[in-house]
């Protein structure tokens, strides 16, 4: 199901979200030229359409999940929970965000600096925040991305804990906080790896492979010389597109699609093991216990006794929606 959000904005007539899935934005105007909006994506990708504007910071701070945002040069950056990315939004104008665990929850804020330089807080003022040097920093080139770190942490998290009805106090100060932080923010500093959005789009397809043919294996090697890219580069892109090791995310992820089986079937744990890609019960029954720490067998049983009592217990109205 596709959705489509139209969300007023100070900065853009228009900001449109198509969204492959369900998505939610929920907008506060924390100063004059500051917003700040909660979204939560369930889908695969959304794509976003916005006026250009090199003098608008965006910052987006990633709470959960894991998000791939294509920008414009062909920049890819890739953000799991804790991670953060500030650029202009001239960046992300028309950009596609995709989703590879299937959700996202974060909150992006929009910074007016042409308003800033006019209309400045004072606590910003006797911090030295300047809003030319925010610009020259964040805005005349490619996108920055920060790894989750104590400071990040520091300023977002409690904003997510904070009752609805505390939110707006809590974000005129955590924005001052933000801003102060990305002003003192050294050059230089760690950040995460960006990649081309070619490559990432050469392991979405190899990904594609590897999940719809779960009964096959196939070697780094073999991906490498399939899809004309070095196994190195193959490793590397993908775990940062994914957040794990490939044979670590095809472990998590064959186990997954068995313990769905394992729920909807009766088909035997030797033919769910073959399904998802195991010659042997023994070797499934490991990798299993592995990620989920109990056996197949007893996974099977708890989850049908934890059913029965439920619909044993459930009021007869409820009993009948059950069992239909």
């Amino acid at each position: 199901m596709k959705k489509t959000e139209n969300v007023g904005s100070l900065f853009t007539e228009r900001f449109q979200a198509k969204i492959s899935g369900k998505g939610n934005i929920e907008t506060y105007e924390v100063f004059p030229g500051i917003e700040a909006s909660f979204n939560a994506f369930i889908g695969q990708e959304a794509h976003f359409q916005h006026d250009a504007s090199d003098s608008v910071l965006e910052v987006y701070y990633c709470r959960s999940g894991r998000i791939g945002w294509n920008m414009r040069g062909g920049t890819a950056i890739y953000l799991g929970a804790g991670d953060l990315t500030a650029h202009s939004m001239a960046c992300c104008a028309d950009s596609n965000m995709m989703f590879p665990l299937g959700y996202a929850e974060g909150l992006s804020v929009s910074v007016d600096l042409e308003r800033l330089q006019t209309v400045c807080p004072e606590i910003l003022q006797e911090a030295n925040v300047q809003a030319g040097k925010l610009r020259e920093r964040f805005c005349s080139g490619k996108p920055l991305a920060i790894p989750a770190c104590s400071e990040l942490e520091h300023i977002f998290m409690p904003i997510f804990s904070m009752e609805v009805s505390l939110r707006l106090p809590l974000l005129k100060l955590k924005m001052l906080e933000l801003l102060i932080y990305l002003s003192r923010l050294e050059p230089g500093k760690k950040e995460l790896t960006q990649y081309f959005s070619q490559q990432t789009e050469i392991i979405k397809e190899i990904h594609q492979q590897l999940t719809e043919h779960l009964d096959q294996r196939f070697t780094i090697e073999e991906l490498s010389r399939q899809y004309l890219i070095n196994t190195s580069t193959l490793k590397e892109v993908f775990k940062a597109v994914y957040g794990l090791p490939i044979a670590t995310y095809m472990k998590e992820y064959r186990v997954r699609q068995a313990m769905k089986l394992l729920r909807e079937s009766n088909a035997a744990i030797s033919e769910i093991a073959s399904q998802v890609g195991y010659e042997t019960q023994g070797k499934f029954s490991k990798a299993f216990k592995d990620v989920t720490q109990v056996l197949p067998t007893e996974y099977r049983k708890e989850y049908r006794d934890r059913h029965t009592n439920f619909t044993t217990n459930a009021p007869a109205s409820q009993q009948t929606h059950l069992l239909t």
